[in-house]
């Protein structure tokens, strides 16, 4: 049965060449929800001909395609810009790779739905097929997250397999110039905890899939890592500025 569409929380995959699971990730997700929309980043796989051959028998699926790719954090910005414009007040983010759980998009909605002030945050439930490197390296990030906002509570600060309130989202995201790449999904936990938000944190497996699964990974360790290293620093840097707020906000709260 096809979900009846809602008015306010929308799906919204950020995709740059996924290959062919950008599809089933699609239809799965489609499965779940209705609307999802698909900002296809500058990809160069085929995969926007492939997705608009799909939304053109599919009236729940949008489908925007941008000629360049700018970046996740780009494509999410201009993805609720489109969605704020059309009267959406919510938006789960989910990669378009098969990395997320699908079957969990009604739980985040109903969560996100039960309290629209908080935005609700994937905790990552990793399994065997993981990579190490990977699963011990977000600590540090989720670890500085949490130094940056004392402690509000982030479960994890990169999965991006979570539910945003559109306006206070654009409207951090407007207020910096950064944000716009990998460094997006750490940067607006931050910066969203900075603007009293606060997060709810729900389990959600995470799965990794290898080349002859179709997995594809963008991830540059040295690259990303130093965007990561220089984002925090920044990060560290207006935690400071902010410490009189933020110790105000934890002793009223």
């Amino acid at each position: 049965m096809t979900p009846s569409p809602s008015r306010t929380h929308l799906v919204l995959i950020p995709s740059y060449n996924p290959g062919r699971k950008v599809l089933q990730t699609v239809r799965a997700a489609r499965a779940q929800w209705t609307p999802v929309w698909v900002v296809v980043d500058g990809s160069t796989d085929g995969s926007a001909e492939w997705l608009s051959a799909e939304a053109a028998g599919d009236p729940g699926l949008r489908v925007i395609v941008l000629p360049q790719n700018q970046g996740k954090g780009s494509a999410v910005l201009h993805g609720i810009t489109l969605a704020a414009q059309a009267g959406f007040t919510h938006a789960l983010t989910m990669d378009s790779d098969g990395q997320h759980p699908e079957s969990l998009i009604p739980d985040f909605m109903a969560a996100s739905l039960a309290a629209p002030e908080a935005m609700v945050l994937g905790k990552p439930v990793f399994g065997p097929e993981a990579p190490a490197l990977r699963v011990n390296g977000r600590k540090v990030s989720n670890a500085w997250a949490n130094l940056e906002t004392l402690g509000m509570g982030i479960g994890d600060s990169l999965y991006g397999f979570r539910v945003y309130p559109i306006a206070p989202l654009m409207k951090v995201m407007h207020g910096t110039r950064f944000m716009r790449r990998f460094d997006f999904d750490p940067e607006a936990v931050v910066r969203l905890c900075w603007a009293g938000v606060r997060p709810i944190n729900i389990g959600a497996p995470v799965r990794y899939f290898s080349a002859q699964e179709g997995g594809v990974s963008h991830f540059k360790y040295l690259r990303d890592n130093a965007l990561l290293t220089w984002m925090h620093t920044r990060l560290f840097i207006g935690f400071v500025l902010r410490l009189p707020l933020l110790l105000w906000r934890r002793l009223t709260g």
